[in-house]
């Protein structure tokens, strides 16, 4: 008869890529585990020298903690998922399948999360509704965004005063232990200047955190450089002042960009966290870095809309911390931030995965203002360290 196997038997579990939560990633990489405690952590060679009797077991691609999807909007996470180019997703799925978008959408998202043992979340609360019933979520951390729309700048006070007083009144109520509130200007091009100012130096007085989604498609550079275009003429135009120029507040021209406008309103200057950044120029780039200003990028979504493939190597060196996030449902097609570094990979076949796995998680952490678990000696093993 065989006797079992002791538990305090030393386990050496080996992986691809090892990340501990400190300093940079190492590959290949290995844990020593005894019992339900970390012993050791580095080079399997080193590991295998210092641990001769250890069982050894690949126990897969990443060992890492758990990734943060560092922007997503929850509150769609009941709709079907399609690849569309972006011109007709919009249309098609985001609003043919607007009955699905709400409170309920938002709960799935949220079990979702945490049924994959999420790092935390920078969602995108559309409804007062949906930030009602995620401030009741104990089992979320990272930052609720309460997204704010106004282009038309004569009405920017009346919706910065409401904003201010949603925002004042979910304060009061308390927030769960690592939940916090912060603001996302929609869009450079939905939000008026005067809105754009309001709220951006309101957050920063207040230490709210911003989001915004900036230079997504490529339609975005040819509004800002033009006036015009298919985002203006095919989206934008019924719904908007007569000109962008009454948005913006100035009028367009060449060489105006997104993120130029944004840095010559002064508003890269209060460091919001910018979304997609997919459509941008050396220029851009070097402004965001100047600043201070992180970015995540959202490898499936953008390229199932067809908006093209993130910088990431001129971000990188640039300095410029790079997270990774889903975005809805929708677009990316899962919550799993796991599935976005494996995606990555095959869309960026020359850059090192310890960088992709390292912005997954420790970029995460630093957009949402929390820290990653440590994988060390005498922290308790997790099985959620294994993707």
């Amino acid at each position: 008869m065989t006797a079992p196997a002791d538990p305090f038997t030393p386990r050496l579990l080996t992986c691809d890529v090892l990340y501990t939560g400190m300093g940079g990633a190492q590959s290949p990489g290995g844990v020593v585990v005894v019992g339900e405690t970390i012993a050791a952590t580095g080079s399997p060679d080193d590991l295998r020298r210092a641990y001769p009797h250890a069982r050894e077991e690949h126990v897969g691609s990443v060992i890492a903690p758990p990734p943060v999807n560092a922007h997503t909007h929850l509150d769609m996470s009941a709709y079907e998922f399609q690849a569309l180019p972006y011109f007709r997703w919009l249309p098609e799925v985001v609003v043919a399948q607007r009955e699905r978008r709400g409170v309920a959408g938002a709960q799935v998202g949220a079990d979702t999360l945490a049924r994959l043992g999420s790092g935390g979340v920078g969602d995108i609360v559309w409804s007062p509704d949906v930030m009602d019933a995620l401030l009741d979520r104990a089992d979320l951390s990272g930052v609720l965004y309460f997204e704010v729309l106004g282009a038309f700048p004569e009405h920017a006070g009346e919706r910065f005063t409401a904003l201010r007083e949603r925002i004042e009144g979910w304060r009061a109520r308390g927030l769960p232990d690592g939940l916090h509130l912060g603001i996302t200007p929609h869009t450079p091009f939905t939000v008026s200047h005067r809105l754009m100012q309001l709220v951006t130096e309101y957050a920063h007085g207040e230490g709210l955190p911003m989001q915004i989604h900036v230079a997504e498609h490529p339609s975005e550079p040819e509004l800002f450089a033009t006036g015009g275009g298919p985002l203006w003429e095919h989206r934008l135009k019924p719904f908007m002042p007569e000109t962008f120029a009454q948005i913006i507040g100035r009028d367009p021209e060449p060489g105006l960009t997104p993120v130029r406008y944004l840095d010559e309103l002064g508003v890269l200057d209060r460091q919001p966290t910018l979304i997609h950044m997919v459509n941008v120029t050396p220029d851009d780039i070097a402004r965001v870095a100047r600043a201070g200003c992180a970015v995540v990028t959202c490898p499936r979504s953008n390229h199932h809309l067809e908006c093209g493939v993130f910088p990431w190597t001129a971000f990188a060196a640039a300095g410029v911390e790079v997270a990774m996030g889903t975005d809805s449902v929708a677009s990316g097609g899962s919550l799993n931030v796991r599935d976005d570094v494996a995606f990555a990979r095959t869309l960026y076949p020359h850059l090192d995965p310890r960088v992709l796995v390292r912005a997954a998680v420790k970029g995460g952490h630093r957009v949402v203002g929390s820290r990653a678990p440590f994988i060390r000696r005498g922290e308790t093993w997790r099985a959620e360290y294994v993707w």
